[in-house]
């Protein structure tokens, strides 16, 4: 397997400032967006924020109340579970897994979203992104970034930031990693951009959320970003190239960029897993369907970020490689660790990762597509296969003079 991800230098190390607590699974916030306030004087088009303060709510938060107590039966069905605590065992099938015994469904009936075979998905740019956005969805996410965390050893970033003044979170989801920043930086301005308007209201005052698509023109100032944050894009992008120029020209001369990507296609170093396991199967349709002219967007960035990245102009470009196993099989405690985290990510996020890939993409029928999604499922519990899905952070600078 490959080493962990790489040691910095002496110099690097003051920057790589890691986080004081995880904030990981703390998000649960189903308000609606409000208007953002312009950000040094610029007002972003089709944008919306989602910070306010406490006294702005009192009113609404004595109606809240009322409502929850005449919707206590409803809210019962819907109430995220909580993270499941490292001591939690699976007698089932492995005492280090984190699965329960049953894999916890949340209703999707929210408004003003599009609703598709009982997932709820975001209505601006409708179809845009393959993933949904309800509860169930936010809490995978969330679930991710505690992963993120004990890969980079507690880092938010790789890149040797020196005192960031404007940090853009492109692809934000939950906001957790931009909220996380917003802390970490108090004198910068974090601002998160994604298609849904799935924040907490609650955020640092140095934090702003807004809805925007990244892929089309971005609408900030040229050369105004100290660093743009890219994670989990992966089929996302219809075209990187043309999302790094917008990066390049938007991100201040000695600026930073940092990709953030993994893998779709599980690998396997020790022959454990044969050339009909059903991880080529998966993998091999995921980036088929992701390269296909009916989708478009590329799952395979992970492994491409660090060229297009340099042929946009960035210098200094690094790589560092990590891996996430598919379930806990490693003998090493930080690798078993995350696969266990990652054995619950997939296990309980298969259909959100997939469902509407399979079905509206690539026509499969839902019940087709069920059987798939079991079937990863099942092999998710077998840990005599040693696979894992690799994974690249990638940053590079912005020259102080562009030639």
């Amino acid at each position: 397997m490959a080493d962990h991800p790489q040691s910095t230098t002496k110099a690097d190390a003051i920057s790589l400032q890691s986080t004081g607590h995880d904030s990981a699974i703390q998000i649960d916030d189903n308000r609606e967006p409000h208007p953002t306030p312009p950000i040094n004087g610029h007002a972003h088009h089709a944008h919306h924020a989602h910070h306010h303060s406490h006294d702005d709510h009192d009113d609404q938060d004595d109606q809240d109340d009322q409502d929850d107590q005449d919707d206590d039966g409803d809210d019962q069905d819907s109430q995220n579970r909580s993270p499941p605590d490292d001591s939690v065992s699976d007698s089932g099938f492995d005492s280090e897994s984190l699965l329960g015994d049953e894999t916890d469904t949340l209703a999707s009936s929210i408004l003003h979203y599009r609703l598709e075979n009982g997932r709820q998905y975001h209505a601006y740019r409708d179809g845009a992104y393959w993933g949904p956005n309800d509860e169930t969805a936010k809490e995978i996410l969330d679930f991710a970034h505690h992963m993120y965390l004990l890969t980079l050893d507690r880092k938010l970033h790789l890149a040797p930031l020196t005192n960031p003044q404007r940090i853009l979170d492109a692809g934000t989801g939950t906001g957790i990693w931009a909220i996380d920043m917003a802390d970490q930086y108090p004198s910068a301005t974090v601002v998160g951009t994604d298609l849904s308007p799935i924040q907490p209201e609650w955020v640092p005052p140095n934090c702003i959320f807004e809805i925007d698509d990244v892929t089309l023109d971005w609408t900030f100032p040229p050369n105004h970003f100290d660093f743009v944050h890219v994670r989990e894009l992966f089929g996302c992008i219809p075209n990187w190239d043309f999302f790094f120029q917008q990066a390049y020209e938007h991100i201040a001369p000695g600026g930073w960029i940092e990709v953030v990507e993994h893998g779709v296609h599980p690998r396997c170093d020790d022959g454990t897993m044969p050339d009909d396991h059903f991880f080529h199967t998966w993998g091999e349709n995921v980036v088929r369907i992701g390269n296909s002219s009916k989708w478009g967007k590329t799952f395979s960035i992970w492994e491409e970020a660090k060229e297009r990245m340099e042929r946009a102009g960035f210098v200094d470009v690094t790589e560092v490689t990590y891996q996430w196993p598919m379930n806990g099989w490693p003998e090493d405690r930080k690798l078993k660790d995350i696969g266990r985290w990652n054995q619950l990510r997939l296990h309980e996020g298969v259909e959100s990762f997939m469902l509407r890939l399979l079905t509206l993409v690539d026509g499969w029928s839902v019940a087709r597509a069920q059987l798939f999604l079991a079937e990863l499922r099942r092999e998710l519990k077998n840990y005599k296969v040693h696979a894992y899905l690799p994974g690249t952070v990638v940053y590079g600078r912005k020259p102080l003079r562009s030639t």
